[in-house]
């Protein structure tokens, strides 16, 4: 009697590797929340319909590329006379060029600003 050998299957090797997988996904959806969700009875603080202003204590630098502090115009040479050494605040207006606000940051640490901070606006979508 004549017996065929067939030939064996190797087991694929990619079911273990999607096992892995899936035991993986199932863990990090158990384990992984990443912040406890808010109070249901919770209502938020609506702040888009609020107009918004500078710090009192920033130079403004408007669109034309002049700077004010506190509604009077002056320049980094002013500002900075008789003032200790400190980090300066400056809030430029959407239109001002790119090369105004470097040149005016630039001449703040010149003139002795420890450091110069660009306030600006971050609107939640």
């Amino acid at each position: 009697m004549i017996r065929f050998n067939r030939p064996r299957r190797k087991r694929d090797s990619t079911i273990a590797l999607i096992n892995v997988v899936f035991l993986m996904l199932i863990f990090f959806l158990i384990a992984g929340t990443v912040a406890t969700p808010l109070d249901p009875d919770l209502n938020l603080v609506d702040t888009s319909e609020l107009e918004g202003r500078e710090p009192p204590d920033a130079l403004v630098l408007h669109a034309d590329g002049t700077l004010s502090f506190r509604g009077t115009p002056t320049d980094p040479e002013t500002y900075l006379a008789g003032r200790e050494p400190a980090p300066v605040r400056i809030v430029p207006d959407r239109d001002v060029a790119g090369a105004r606000l470097i040149e005016v940051t630039g001449a703040l640490r010149r003139l002795g600003a420890v450091s110069v901070f660009v306030v600006t606006e971050k609107a939640l979508e």
